[in-house]
């Protein structure tokens, strides 16, 4: 697990749910095969609203259209981040795309196990807003042992909740490898 991303920052709001963050049209991917598992990056965030051009709220495409990967490497959230279907894709889908961290008021509880449980992303939460602290675009630096996020654009940095008893899982690659770890598994 990185101890320090930087990095540029893609805001989303509240309540984006898991076929906003990975569709379930492109479901049909074999997450198991390499050449299929990059699909999943390129659709990555590809349901979210659109506004009258098309494209996400603000005109800003996650994914260009001929890349696998965003230039996102945070993503700041409201509330309630990976509701919807429990599908497991959803962070496997961010963590293909790029992202290395998302950072959010909360997250439905079925997204936030499925990202500690594959070691995909870092979901940290903070109790502050920070959808309008920071642009999409933004250049971010998010201490993930000091929990602080600092808007390099501002200047301003915010507390952020420490990720607490789920570390040794996201540091050991998942659940099954923590397991196998602590010897739970062989």
């Amino acid at each position: 697990m990185e101890k320090m991303i930087c990095g540029k920052v893609f805001v989303a709001g509240d309540n984006i749910d898991t076929d906003q963050i990975i569709p379930a049209k492109y479901l049909s991917y074999d997450p198991s095969t390499p050449e299929e598992r990059k699909f999943f990056g390129k659709y990555a965030m590809s349901g979210m609203p659109i506004d009258e051009s098309g494209l996400p709220k603000g005109k800003i495409p996650f994914v260009a259209a001929h890349a696998f990967t965003s230039p996102y490497v945070l993503v700041i959230a409201g509330k309630n981040f990976g509701c919807g279907s429990s599908r497991e894709h959803a962070p496997l889908a961010l963590a293909e795309a790029g992202v290395k961290a998302v950072v959010a008021q909360s997250y439905a509880r079925i997204f936030y196990r499925n990202t500690i449980n594959g070691a995909y992303i870092i979901p940290l939460e903070t109790a502050e807003r920070l959808v309008g602290e920071f642009d999409t675009g933004d250049e971010a630096e998010l201490d993930v042992a000091k929990a602080t996020i600092k808007n390099l654009r501002t200047g301003k940095s915010f507390p952020l909740q420490p990720l607490g008893d789920v570390t040794p899982i996201i540091e050991a690659g998942g659940i099954f490898e923590y397991a196998k770890r602590q010897g739970m598994l062989k």
